[in-house]
Order: C-alpha cells, then structure tokens, then sequence
C-alpha cells in the first residue's frame, strides 16, 4: 500500500529531487563523462520511488520481500546512485567515485557490484524483459512485492521490447509496472526524427497493456499514476512519464546535445547556480 501524499512530504520530496539534482551534477563533473540531460529529468520520478513508492530497507539491501526497481535505461544510473545514496544505500561521498576504476559507480550498473541494484544494465532493450522475469517468479513463488521497470522512450525502437510486451499481454503480468521517460531525445537526436515512436500509446494497447501518461516532473502526479497502476488486476501496466531532459538547468533543458555529456567546471558551476535558486523557490513556496 502506497502512503497518502501529504503537502508536507510533497515538500520535502520536491526538495530532495533538487538535492539529487545538484549531486548528479557534481558527480558528472567530476567524472568528466557521463549522461546529463535523462539523469537531472528523471531525478523527480527517482525522488518518488525512494522516498515514498517503493517498499525497501536501504540497510538491507537484499531482503527478499522488497519491491524491485530494475534500470533498463542504465546510462542515466546517475540519478539512481544520487538517490540511492540520499536514501542511505551508501555514503554521499562515494559518488564522487563516478566512472572511476575500481568504483562500484560504473557509469552503468553493475549488479554484483552494489547491493540494491537489481540488474546489470547496458544495451539497451532488455529491462523490460529482464522485469517480466522477476515478476512472472514472484507470481509463481506466491510472492506479494511489486516490480518496476524504468525505461528509455528511445529503447521502444528495439524489437525485444516488443517480444517483451507481447509476452506480458498474454501472460497478464499484473505485478509489473514500466514507467517510460517519454522525454523525446536519444543521442543522435529527436526521437521522432531518429525513429518515431507514436502512436506509443495505441502500440501498448494494442498489445493488451493499460495505458496511463502522467507529467514525470509532478511527483504528487506521478504518485498517483503509480496508485492507478497498482489497482490494474488484469493486465500489466505501462506509465508513460513525459518529463523535461535537463530539467533544472536552463542551458540543458530539451537539448539532445547533452544527452551523452557531462558539464565542464564552468557550465557545472552555472548549473549549480540555477539548482540552488530552484531549491529557494520551492521552500518559499511552500512557506
């Protein structure tokens, strides 16, 4: 059962999505490679999951009845390793570790070599089915955790994407819920100019899936969706999240430019500057 959104948590949650923010920042500058752009538009939704939707014990990464949270998209694992830390998988100052040998912050996620990562992610395409896995045992094994699948929209033109849907269809995976960053850029450029993905919808429909879309930078949004989702019995469930790459910081804001790159110090210290007045607004807001 997902708690009741309170105005009081909504807060504190819409401040720790800036917080994450600013630390992907600070970890991708300091790397000097990585993905920006997927990583600060998906910092709400990763912000929800942590702090409110998933059932989890950051102490106890591996306790069996947990609720499964698999990263198809791995290369915006920033967002995942910034949230997991504020949580208290790790400590804060590992992050600055991104990307370097011998950390266990590779820039995509390895499952051995970080508990509380569920899956090692990469080429793109396989989550979905790598989730339908892990809910199809949790429903022979009797088990009541929920899965969760986040994915790319640019992952939707791969076809094991579509084998994978195809299969949930038909075995009615009701345990499993996608949540795609509909945020319209891959590395080469638009989506819709790229591949088109639309009528993205009707193809998950058309595939016996439930179809909800929500504004992924509206946490109390997002929740709710998730909710919606958790009462589907008879089928599984696709959220098509549509966030804002870049989100937070004006320069980065819906340009595929800065899908696969990390600041320089200097745009950092920009972007840092713009995080900080963002935090301020919403405090005050919520005054």
């Amino acid at each position: 059962m997902i708690a009741e959104l309170h105005d009081e948590k909504l807060k504190d949650l819409e401040i720790k999505a800036v917080k994450i923010r600013k630390l992907i920042i600070e970890m991708l500058v300091e790397a000097g490679s990585g993905h920006s752009a997927g990583p600060l538009g998906m910092a709400d939704i990763f912000t929800a999951f942590y702090f409110h939707i998933l059932k989890h014990e950051p102490k106890n990464p591996n306790w069996e009845d947990r609720d499964r949270l698999v990263l198809s998209n791995g290369h915006i694992c920033p967002v995942r390793y910034a949230t997991m830390a504020l949580s208290g998988y790790f400590p804060i100052e590992e992050l600055k570790t991104l990307r370097k040998i011998n950390s266990r912050l590779q820039g995509h996620p390895h499952r051995t070599a970080l508990p509380g990562v569920e899956t090692t992610s990469g080429p793109l395409g396989e989550g979905i089915s790598q989730a339908i896995g892990m809910a199809l045992a949790a429903k022979l094994n009797s088990k009541r955790h929920h899965i969760y699948c986040v994915a790319s929209d640019g992952e939707q033109q791969e076809g094991n994407t579509w084998e994978a849907a195809m299969f949930a269809g038909k075995y009615k995976i009701n345990n499993l819920t996608v949540i795609i960053d509909r945020n319209n850029i891959q590395i080469d450029g638009f989506t819709e100019n790229v591949m088109p993905l639309e009528p993205l919808r009707a193809k998950y429909e058309a595939f016996n899936w439930e179809v909800l879309e929500v504004d992924g930078n509206n946490i109390r949004a997002f929740v709710d969706a998730v909710k919606i989702a958790r009462a589907v019995f008879e089928k599984p469930t696709v959220i098509i999240a549509h966030t804002i790459p870049g989100l937070g910081v004006d320069f980065m804001e819906n340009r595929f430019e800065w899908h696969g790159i990390p600041p320089n110090p200097e745009q950092a210290k920009k972007a840092l500057e713009e995080l900080r007045t963002l935090q301020g607004k919403i405090e005050s807001e919520h005054q």
